[in-house]
């Protein structure tokens, strides 16, 4: 079995793909990229479908040797990229030979890097996933979820393509600005006390260093949230607001049920600006409507072929 060999693992490699659906009413979260702008973007430069598996790495310190001629793409956070020791070009398509190493140095901006392969990286599918669910125990190249390690191998398959290729920089996201992210609001907002939702918006909000792939837990003045005697459905973005009024935002491997108040949803889009900001870092909310989310979470899917 030929693929990539891993030398340094860096902090949390994970395998991702289109996700894990139709599990949660057995509490089974979907999970999936964080960032699925980069990650369609390193996907489409290699013309794979949608949801092809690739590689998921938080700051990067990531290092690699390939065992057979293929084409790989990296996309996501700024971070240094040589193949043997020659510079390339972030949110690009390239060749590599076997033999050859491929070093993916920490984030200057950002927080997740991806890497895809041509065909998508071989793993066990996990209840129709490949996903890597560390807190679930799922999927990953083991079926296990956990982490790359020293020593595993990415299985992927020979690539073929005429000359590399970059996204247009008009589509790089620039993970240095501070991100004023929108928000649908809904569920149990109407039941807030006066002037709370205004107190949401219209402070700045850090983005505490306890946030995972689980939630994004925010730091500020606290809200005083409704009593809530019972659970229900929640899904990805949505933002939760516990006893303590530090309200928390559901990322890709959520819960899939939730007994806090809902405050609203972010918008989808921003989910993955969001899965890019460090901790510490400030953010702003502001509203959005339902239909303007909608109609460009479609333009989104339209763009990238998903069906």
């Amino acid at each position: 079995m030929n693929g990539l060999r891993v030398l340094k693992p860096g902090p949390l490699s994970l395998l991702q793909d289109g996700g894990r659906h139709g599990w949660q009413h057995l509490g089974v979260s979907p999970s999936g990229p964080l960032d699925w702008h980069a990650a369609a973007w390193a996907n489409r430069l290699l013309n794979n479908a949608w949801g092809a598996p690739l590689l998921e790495t938080a700051l990067g310190g990531l290092e690699l040797e390939s065992t057979l001629d293929t084409w790989l793409a990296l996309t996501g956070a700024d971070a240094s990229i040589h193949l043997d020791g020659i510079p390339v070009m972030p949110w690009s398509r390239f060749f590599v030979r076997a033999g050859q190493r491929l070093q993916i140095g920490f984030a200057r901006s950002g927080q997740r890097i991806y890497l895809a392969a041509a065909g998508g990286f071989n793993a066990p599918q996990v209840l129709g996933s490949v996903c890597s669910q560390v807190r679930e125990g799922l999927g990953g190249l083991d079926g296990r979820g956990l982490a790359l390690a020293e020593g595993d191998l990415l299985a992927c398959q020979p690539g073929y393509f005429d000359r590399g290729g970059s996204v247009p920089w008009r589509y790089h996201a620039d993970y240095r600005a501070l991100p004023l992210l929108r928000v649908i609001t809904g569920g149990d907002a109407v039941e807030f006390v006066a002037g709370e939702l205004e107190s949401f918006f219209a402070q700045h909000w850090l983005l505490d260093t306890q946030s995972d792939r689980m939630g994004a837990r925010l730091q500020g003045e606290p809200l005083q949230a409704p009593r809530r005697e019972w659970s229900q459905g929640v899904a990805r973005g949505c933002i939760q607001v516990p006893a303590d009024g530090q309200p928390i935002i559901l990322q890709a491997d959520r819960q899939t049920m939730g007994g806090y108040p809902v405050l609203g949803w972010l918008h989808p889009l921003d989910q993955w600006r969001l899965a890019q900001c460090a901790p510490r870092q400030r953010l702003r909310f502001t509203q959005v409507s339902v239909s303007d989310a909608q109609a460009e979470l479609r333009e989104f899917y339209r763009f990238f072929g998903r069906t």
